[in-house]
């Protein structure tokens, strides 16, 4: 569907649960945060339901998200239920990768799109300063799998000052040999990340030049969301930036996020929405449910202003792993 201000909207994001494995810096502290009792989160009934009512309105593509979305049970189970839905053309999982290697079979098996894997570092000592734990291998061996198995692979890595700036080219080097996209996305000033300093992705684009020469800007679309894709001719995989700030593309952004607590959520940095949870436990017909979805997107945000409130109402104060990756 479009919204009013004409953009195309296409693509929800779905975190079937708040809760994660991992306890990085940028997202949460050591001890973790208060997570939504289990009755509050939406049922995987009540999320297959929202999958077709927005189906019908246009949406085509959905992205599992969490928390890390592995954790919660049976949620394979799920993905081939949306992937079955009739106007739904792809699903895709976003995970950090410590249980993915283990579940792989059974994803390619439901009919997984693709997959993205969060990467920050290469190394071990690296790794468990930032996410707190240790499990870098595991995410290795998941990355090796999940290509071997023909599963389109992508690598997000969050690109901070403050950990990996001299990393950069060596995880960019997962695109040099083998199909792979890996992409640089912009540290965003929520929550905990706002402890943290950004790189922006045209410096990041400079030390991969330096490293590897010269790269392209590619014109055709990559994807399903606003990453802005660059070919090296020395490598098979594509670069990819997300640059929320430095490169704001909320002029063309086609996605909504539902949160695991059933809250229909319009931009990262707002609050505004609507409560989807409350009216289907009531009882709300289908109809009725369309056209409440349908009315709240179409009031979808005009951009976000990251850096530049100035006292703006309604911003959002939740962390990431509580809104969904």
């Amino acid at each position: 569907m479009l919204d009013k201000l004409n953009r195309k909207i296409d693509y929800l994001r779905i975190s079937v649960i708040d809760r994660c494995n991992l306890r990085c810096v940028y997202c949460m502290p050591e001890e973790g945060v208060e997570s939504i009792p289990h009755e509050e989160i939406l049922t995987y009934d009540e999320i297959l339901r929202i999958c077709e009512t927005v189906s019908q309105l246009g949406i085509k593509k959905i992205k599992i998200t969490g928390g890390e979305p592995l954790v919660r049970k049976d949620i394979v189970n799920l993905i081939r239920d949306i992937k079955n839905l009739d106007k739904i053309e792809q699903v895709t999982l976003t995970t950090n990768g410590i249980l993915l290697y283990d579940m792989l079979d059974d994803l390619y098996d439901a009919g997984i799109d693709a997959i993205n894997i969060s990467l920050d570092t290469l190394k071990e000592d690296n790794f468990k300063q930032i996410t707190r734990r240790d499990g870098l291998e595991k995410v290795l061996m998941a990355i090796d799998k999940t290509y071997n198995l023909g599963i389109r692979v992508k690598i997000n890595c969050l690109a901070i000052r403050d950990f990996n700036i001299n990393e950069l080219a060596d995880i960019a080097n997962f695109a040099k040999d083998r199909e792979i996209d890996v992409r640089f996305i912009e540290l965003m000033p929520i929550g905990f990340g706002k402890k943290y300093t950004q790189i922006d992705n045209d410096e990041i684009l400079s030390i991969l030049e330096s490293n590897f020469g010269a790269f392209e800007p590619l014109t055709e679309k990559r994807g399903n969301g606003p990453a802005k894709y660059y070919k090296n001719k020395d490598m098979k995989g594509c670069i990819g930036f997300i640059s929320a700030i430095s490169h704001e593309f909320c002029e063309s952004c086609n996605r909504i996020r539902l949160t695991s607590n059933g809250f229909l959520k319009l931009c990262l940095h707002y609050n505004k929405g609507i409560d989807l949870k409350a009216p289907i436990r009531s009882g709300i017909s289908d109809e009725d449910l369309k056209v409440l979805i349908h009315d709240t997107i179409w009031n979808k945000p005009l951009s976000h202003k990251f850096g530049h409130t100035n006292g703006e109402k309604d911003i959002e104060v939740k962390n990431m792993v509580q809104i969904g990756g």
